[in-house]
């Protein structure tokens, strides 16, 4: 059975980095063909895709959060790690991690982190 575990600060300031990693066991994060996304949601609002890495290391990201979104992977430690820069009070949400195949629906999520962007 496969586990996604979201952890990371649930309190950022305005302007910081937001940084989350997901652990994942039950199966690796280099198994072909899955992906491994970030996706949010913001209070009263739906979700959001923000950004992928491929089972391959390859990485993908929402044109809207480019700018501004990292996604890495340690495969030592089965880990992929997203990095939300220069946040602002709308960045605030649950933030989920999920597994991917190919365009089939996520199959796999973690019960997800909320993380609030606050001085």
């Amino acid at each position: 059975q496969v586990q996604l575990q979201e952890s990371g600060p649930g309190l950022v300031k305005p302007s910081q980095t937001l940084s989350l990693t997901c652990t994942v066991s039950g199966g690796s994060i280099t198994t072909n063909y899955y992906h491994w996304s970030w996706i949010r949601q913001p209070p009263g609002k739906g979700l959001e895709w923000m950004g992928a890495i491929a089972y391959s290391g390859s990485t993908y990201y929402s044109p809207s959060l480019k700018s501004r979104t990292s996604i890495s992977r340690d495969t030592s430690k089965n880990q992929v790690t997203l990095q939300l820069s220069s946040v602002t009070p709308e960045d605030t949400a649950v933030y989920y991690c999920a597994r991917g195949d190919g365009g089939e629906p996520m199959d796999y999520w973690g019960k997800g982190t909320l993380v609030t962007v606050s001085s």
